[in-house]
């Protein structure tokens, strides 16, 4: 929401722009959050309207994220490296056009993977205490043992 918010920003307004909306995002509560927004709306509407209009259009698909702590938070907001992933397999199966069967395909997809693994050496940031978080929330779904 914010990478899509930020495009439609003049580059000098951009830095103080995304400030306003970091406070929404990483509000406490929805409460927070809500009055956080009207807060950016009376800021900014009278020159970016459609930013505020966009979030409070998608506003069912943010709430969800306030209701997990920082930690968690945090480590959910961490999609570079998936958005890198997802971009580099687009990119092996548009540059090859057609696959004479699946298993090419899949042999194709397994190979990048492994490519890109070799590449992911940075480790997501307090990922320690966003496994504590999850461990407390989702305790019996998360087998600790695996990782």
């Amino acid at each position: 929401m914010v990478r899509n918010s930020l495009k439609w920003v003049s580059y000098k307004q951009r830095k103080e722009l995304a400030l306003d909306l970091k406070a929404v995002y990483q509000s406490p509560s929805e409460d927070m959050a809500k009055k956080c927004l009207d807060d950016f709306s009376a800021k900014w509407d009278s020159q970016y309207p459609m930013i505020s209009k966009s979030w409070r259009n998608n506003w069912e698909s943010v709430i969800p994220f306030l209701a997990y702590p920082p930690n968690i938070r945090k480590a959910i907001y961490t999609t570079n490296a998936i958005e890198s992933m997802n971009m580099g397999l687009r990119k092996i199966i548009k540059n090859r056009g057609s696959f004479p069967n699946d298993e090419a395909a899949i042999k194709l997809l397994y190979l990048a993977l492994n490519n890109m693994s070799k590449k992911w050496t940075m480790p997501i940031q307090d990922w320690g205490k966003a496994m504590n978080q999850f461990s407390i929330i989702f305790g019996d779904r998360l087998k600790l043992d695996s990782f």
